[in-house]
């Protein structure tokens, strides 16, 4: 039960990744914020790594999400969000201590170890309760669309999201050609999508609203 649990809560986490990602990539600012919201913790706790001065890990940090913002066109999904996160926030850290002359150290982190690594980060909390909210709602309809999924378009996506599995390899757990696992998996993520949209414009409107 609490590995299912935990499947389920991989598969909600990534399915919002990619939901947000795409709505991101077309211009939707707010979907970055909450990239950023979801991810800031985790990128100080991975610079943390290699820069001990909180302040400077602050500034990096920033650093790392200007890069994000970027680069955010190139990310095609082929690895996990985080880790391409990951990629960006070792290298930006690296640079910074080339830049200052300084000896790189534990630049050997896993993005595994990384995810569960607080270090000076570790009693920041940079969530706000509107924030909480937000990814609560959001979660809930994640979960609520991937269960309402078919069958052949939930497993893909599972296998593809969860499993990490490549198209060819889900192609051949589902006997199917790998044209259709594509198409499966752009519908699976298209229905994410397609249920966020009224979150994401009830969030702009309250956003207006507020202003």
């Amino acid at each position: 039960m609490k590995k299912t649990q935990e499947k389920s809560k991989d598969m909600s986490d990534k399915a919002i990744d990619s939901a947000l990602v795409k709505q991101a990539q077309n211009g939707d600012i707010k979907a970055f914020e909450l990239l950023v919201q979801r991810y800031q913790q985790k990128v100080g706790g991975v610079v943390s790594k290699l820069i001990k001065d909180y302040h400077e890990i602050q500034d990096v940090t920033q650093d790392v999400f200007v890069k994000v913002y970027n680069s955010l066109a190139k990310f095609r999904g082929d690895s996990a969000f985080y880790t391409w996160i990951y990629r960006i926030a070792i290298n930006t850290a690296k640079n910074y201590l080339v830049a200052k002359s300084r000896r790189i150290q534990n630049s050997d982190i896993e993005p595994i170890e990384a995810e569960n690594y607080a270090g000076a980060f570790e009693n920041q909390n940079f969530d706000t309760p509107d924030a909480e909210y937000e990814r609560q709602e959001i979660e809930q309809v994640v979960h609520a669309s991937i269960s309402e999924l078919p069958d052949d378009l939930k497993q893909a996506i599972t296998l593809r999201e969860v499993e990490g599995m490549s198209y060819e390899e889900i192609a051949q757990a589902m006997d199917c050609p790998i044209g259709t696992v594509r198409s499966r998996i752009f519908r699976a993520r298209d229905a994410v999508e397609n249920a966020l949209k009224p979150l994401r414009k009830k969030e702009y409107k309250r956003a207006n609203y507020v202003r």
